[in-house]
């Protein structure tokens, strides 16, 4: 009986954090997680592929609605369990408790703590365009700028939601600059060549490719749901701030890569492994450089402060429910501050591990596919949802289904399939290393029982 009355007063953690997270906060956190450092430098891999201007600015339209027909679809399920945990506790509800574990296996181990390894190192490197540092102290730099910005949100959710608005703020300033200047006074016709009836010497595949690669720049939104359980009014305000800052990248996305072949011909484009930096020498001499250097630090600092925020979630809501090891421990919640303390050191640690060992990039490859498989799980648990938790109250539907639901799918099943060919063992570590938390699983189950 103690077992079953302390796991109930475990599970009613919406309850201990505090709802403190506004709509503006949101839109901040969506706009902040998507927009990181891919909008610096995949113009020239989506033009590449697609061959054409038209193409590639098309490809960036089908990438911003294969991510709108998701975002539609998991923010009804969002609604119908607003609770902190995000597509773990999703896949929880709807698919059962050892496809969350596997998906929070993944994610806690290796997805999160990676990304969070690989955005600080990239910070560190776009820092010695101002201050030479050797490879140690880019290691150090970026292990303390992770537990500065845990720090931060150890203090407070709501100081950390303020760092990232600010941040978020920041990193549209050189975005918009480029895209004004570049649309006045570009010379290369980027309009002109848009408007080209050129057939693309790449095919249908270069095509898909294309579209793959602005799915990527588009992902990271979900990351809010996990959130959810700390929201004001979730039901209201979830639904808009993934909407409304969807919208507004999809826009920021179009408008600069039309800025961009506006400022330096599209072939120039495809061939630079820096576009927006040559954009931005084109029009503003060296300086320009500084610029957009400068705009990557912001642009990262936000993304890594939002990954940080939403990603402990994940691990704190696993070990809300006692799925996770050393539950006793990641699931506390700090008395003053209100906030998951244990879970973001254990993510930093683990982030830290990463830096040093230099396996971060490898770690993310390998686990990609895999939090793909769950995301298509996700957006098809609509089907679930409608059909077996009628009874759930939600305050939103999404439009348009089954319809909507479906081009999400599709979306997610090109990008598992590109994988599969473009990448096989990836894809197969990568099933190696969820495979790998079912025998986790199984100790958790049975320490459980005994408990």
């Amino acid at each position: 009986m103690s077992t079953v009355i302390k796991r109930n007063v475990v599970h009613s953690e919406p309850k201990n954090l505090r709802r403190n997270i506004g709509l503006g906060d949101a839109i901040t956190m969506v706009v902040g997680v998507v927009i990181g450092s891919g909008i610096f430098f995949k113009s020239s891999s989506v033009f590449a592929n697609a061959g054409t201007p038209l193409l590639g600015i098309l490809a960036w339209v089908l990438g911003g609605v294969v991510t709108i027909a998701s975002a539609l679809t998991v923010t009804e399920i969002a609604t119908a369990i607003p609770k902190t945990g995000g597509v773990f506790v999703y896949l929880k509800t709807l698919y059962g408790e050892k496809w969350a574990f596997l998906f929070g296996w993944v994610q806690s181990i290796i997805y999160v703590p990676g990304v969070t390894a690989a955005l600080s190192i990239v910070f560190v490197t776009q820092a010695t365009f101002f201050i030479p540092m050797s490879g140690l102290q880019q290691k150090a730099a970026a292990i303390a700028l992770i537990f500065f910005l845990i720090m931060l949100n150890i203090l407070s959710t709501k100081l950390g939601s303020k760092v990232q608005f600010v941040s978020t703020i920041a990193k549209l300033i050189p975005i918009l600059i480029i895209i004004i200047f570049g649309l006045l006074r570009g010379t290369a016709g980027g309009f002109t060549a848009v408007a080209s009836t050129a057939k693309s010497a790449t095919g249908v595949a270069g095509f898909g490719a294309a579209i793959l690669g602005t799915l990527w720049a588009y992902d990271g939104w979900v990351g809010i749901s996990n959130m959810s359980g700390e929201m004001k009014n979730p039901g209201r305000d979830l639904p808009r701030a993934i909407i409304i800052g969807l919208t507004m990248i999809i826009a920021v996305y179009l408008l600069i890569n039309l800025a961009i072949i506006n400022i330096i011909p599209v072939e120039t484009v495809m061939s630079s492994a820096t576009p927006a930096s040559d954009a931005a020498i084109v029009l503003f001499g060296n300086g320009g450089a500084a610029l957009i250097a400068a705009g990557i630090m912001i642009s990262i600092f936000g993304a890594l402060n939002g990954y940080l925020m939403t990603g402990v979630r994940i691990p704190f809501a696993m070990a809300q429910d006692r799925l996770f090891p050393a539950s006793e421990a990641l699931g506390k919640i700090n008395k003053r501050t209100e906030t998951p303390i244990n879970a973001f050191i254990f993510t930093g640690v683990l982030a830290a591990l990463y830096v040093l060992s230099g396996s971060f990039e490898v770690l993310t490859n390998l686990a990609m596919f895999v939090v793909w498989l769950f995301f298509i799980m996700t957006v098809a648990g609509i089907f679930i949802l409608r059909s077996k938790f009628q009874h759930l109250p939600r305050s939103y539907r999404v439009p348009l289904y089954p319809l909507v639901p479906l081009v999400g799918i599709a979306g997610g099943i090109y990008i598992i399939a590109s994988t599969l060919v473009t990448d096989t063992q990836y894809a197969l570590f990568g099933l190696a290393i969820t495979a790998a938390g079912l025998p986790v699983y199984m100790l958790i189950k049975r320490h459980r029982r005994v408990a």
